[in-house]
């Protein structure tokens, strides 16, 4: 009887949740950065340098960064910024050059015309309207129309997320999610939510049907059974699971130290493998910029999880920015700029992207 429960049990996991169960990732270790805001920079006049170059002829910054080892690229698309950058075809300007670069990609979709997170994940303004069937519909639609864009390309992502940093739904109010279970609107906020993830997922299988499908959350420190159980159970699907870690970020953290917070993300990570049966990528890192320690915090992170069987892999989120240049957006917002990149005030790469770029998978497997 009892192995009869746990049959039934295992059909549930794969017929609903992680679709794309698997010992390994899929292909080598996956040592990337997110560069979606480098066309920007360059427009602004933004140079970068090899470290043993600086001031001297400035370098195509995906190449520099694939001279050190980096083999993916991460990109989000936004539905319609005003500032006219993140968009499809500035996406797809950089999935051309890094493509070119034989850079692995991934496609990070936010389903927002600005950036979404656990705080923020505003409707686009051309779908404030839309009744739950036309939201559907509409992630639908985007979701063929970004990876489309690609393939009419040449370009095979290997990676897609749907939606950004979704640990409280997406598209809200009418995709907005908690814990808190027995609230009927919560309830219903959780088949939204599921119902789009689904979509945004049978769209991008439609395209590509090989490509690897990401549900993100943030905090990779944090336990958050609840939220893999109600997408489960609402009938999400998700091939690998994506989360953020900014360990140096106490105020963030609940004042926990990096060491505590790295510690905590392993063990996240190894819980997260062994319960859903799928992969695990950190889609998102970041070190306070030019702050010694930095480099400690992340050789230690590396070192704990290269070793993990089936982490595929991190992304160093916005590496490139240096010198308080800031985007566009932020400006009218007044929002100071990004201070976690990962290059020098000379635009050079830290010792911090040295790190990351020089790590390889250990292809060690965990009993």
């Amino acid at each position: 009887m009892k192995k009869i429960v746990i049959v039934i049990v295992w059909v549930s996991i794969v017929l609903t949740g992680c679709y794309h169960k698997t010992d390994s990732p899929r292909g080598s270790w996956a040592k990337g950065a997110d560069i979606s805001w480098l066309s920007e920079m360059e427009h602004d006049g933004v140079k970068f340098y090899e470290p043993s170059v600086a001031g001297d002829q400035p370098s195509d910054c995906i190449e520099l960064l694939r001279g050190m080892g980096m083999n993916a690229v991460r990109l989000r698309v936004w539905v319609n910024h005003t500032t006219g950058w993140s968009n499809k075809a500035d996406m797809l300007s950089l999935a051309k050059r890094a493509a070119k670069a034989g850079q692995r990609i991934m496609i990070d979709i936010h389903y927002s015309d600005f950036f979404a997170d656990p705080s923020h994940q505003t409707i686009p303004a051309a779908w404030q309207n839309y009744d739950y069937e036309t939201m559907l519909e509409a992630v639908r639609e985007h979701t063929l129309d970004v990876l489309n864009a690609l393939k009419e390309e040449g370009i095979k992502p290997e990676w897609v997320q749907i939606g950004n940093e979704t640990p409280n739904g997406m598209l809200w109010p009418m995709g907005r999610v908690s814990d808190q279970l027995s609230d009927v609107s919560i309830q219903q906020g959780w088949k939204h939510y599921a119902g789009f993830t689904r979509m945004g997922y049978e769209a991008a299988k439609e395209v590509f049907p090989d490509i690897t499908v990401i549900v993100h959350v943030d905090n990779a420190y944090e336990r958050r059974d609840w939220f893999w159980e109600a997408m489960h159970d609402n009938g999400g699907k998700w091939d690998m699971i994506g989360l953020s870690h900014y360990p140096m970020m106490s105020a963030w953290n609940g004042g926990k130290s990096w060491q505590e917070i790295n510690e905590l993300a392993e063990q996240n990570i190894k819980r997260l493998i062994h319960d859903w049966h799928c992969p695990v990528m950190i889609a998102e890192v970041g070190m306070f910029a030019n702050d010694p320690e930095s480099e400690i915090v992340m050789a230690d992170f590396i070192d704990r999880i290269t070793v993990i069987d089936s982490c595929a892999g991190i992304f160093y989120w916005e590496p490139q920015v240096y010198g308080g240049w800031r985007p566009a957006e932020y400006i009218p917002l007044g929002w100071g700029s990004y201070d976690m990149g990962a290059f020098t005030p000379d635009g050079q790469p830290s010792e911090v992207m040295r790190i990351l770029l020089a790590s390889k998978w250990a292809h060690r497997h965990q009993d």
